[in-house]
């Protein structure tokens, strides 16, 4: 199951258009990279919840599901129920077998068939996904004991003794009897309310670290930062295969990679993306830092570093933009020192 409810309120307006999943990213949508992973992992089909612009999300899910060849399953939420009463919503279609929940607004390119493994010899309720705390974040922490036993939630649990913090991915596999400590209905959180309530009755929630390149792309300033780090070479992409964003694109002299349709007529420094259709006119200077979506325009005497441009957006003649996203008639701040 990939979480796809979400508002994204803290990227809007971006999200007036798009729900979190759906959003372009290096000219994909965020979810194909999820579909990757999780069809890696041995996943065979994916259910996904809707909410805001539930239309939207739906028809990217059923084209993205129909590229990877996974069917589809997709539950409407008109009351928003979170992400334990969105894993709820899909108990007909998830209740066969152990199943993976995936946040829907990460970038996360790792191997889970060892944690699917590692989960199903344990026989835990849910295993999750970990890593260490990011430096300078204030993530709610899962804490450990000696043996991986998950014993408190931010702040919720039976606790311990010795117990080490540790940042959650977002990712978990889990067992369908996880249904059987869920409320009949409501929203409620699978963290801190339903492995809360598995804990204190006794079942055993396991975490396990995968180390690897993990963002949360719900800001301005982590999405900048995350094309960033695409660009610059700090992400392992090859899990990702042939849906790895830069995949089939050769990268040029100035350390561009560039769609074999973009057209650049004016300065180009990389790392920078220009994707399908992209125009950089005569006189402009694009780099380095900077991704322009599918039909994006540079107009002849802009400036651009460390900037995305989403999709047939078209930056003014002499236009100067750094650090910012630029969808249509919008400038989003995303100051790279706020991610």
């Amino acid at each position: 199951m990939v979480l796809c409810a979400g508002l994204g309120t803290r990227l809007r307006p971006l999200t007036e258009r798009w729900p979190k999943p759906a959003l372009p990213f290096l000219g994909q949508p965020l979810l194909r990279y999820h579909l990757s992973v999780l069809k890696a992992a041995g996943v065979t089909a994916v259910g996904i919840n809707t909410h805001h612009l539930p239309d939207t999300m739906a028809e990217v899910a059923r084209a993205e599901c129909a590229r990877a060849g996974l069917p589809l399953h997709v539950v409407h939420e008109p009351v928003i129920q979170g992400t334990g009463g969105g894993i709820r919503g899909l108990r007909d279609f998830l209740s066969g077998d152990d199943f993976l929940v995936f946040n829907g607004d990460i970038l996360y390119p790792v191997d889970l068939k060892p944690v699917v493994a590692m989960h199903q010899a344990s026989g835990a309720l849910a295993t999750m996904v970990l890593q260490p705390m990011p430096a300078g974040e204030m993530y709610a922490a899962v804490e450990l004991d000696a043996a991986g036993t998950v014993r408190r939630i931010a702040g919720h649990g039976p606790g311990g003794e010795g117990l080490t913090p540790w940042h959650f991915t977002g990712v978990h596999v889990v067992s369908p009897r996880v249904f059987d400590f869920m409320s009949p209905q409501g929203a409620e959180d699978i963290n801190r309310d339903v492995y809360v309530r598995a804990m204190a009755a006794g079942q055993t929630v396991r975490g396990v670290r995968v180390d690897g390149y993990w963002s949360d792309l719900g800001t301005p300033s982590r999405y900048l930062a995350t094309v960033q780090d695409v660009l610059a070479g700090r992400v392992r992409l090859e899990w990702l295969g042939a849906d790895s964003p830069l995949a089939g694109i050769v990268r040029d002299a100035r350390g561009a990679w560039a769609h074999p349709t973009a057209r650049a007529g004016g300065s180009v420094e990389g790392p920078a993306y220009l994707g399908r259709g992209a125009t950089v006119e005569a006189g402009a200077a694009v780099g380095p830092g900077v991704s322009l979506e599918a039909g994006a325009r540079v107009a002849s005497g802009a400036r651009l570093q460390r900037a995305a441009v989403f999709e047939d957006t078209e930056v003014s003649p002499g236009e100067t933009l750094s650090e910012v996203l630029a969808w249509g008639a919008h400038r989003i701040a995303a100051p790279l020192g706020g991610r």
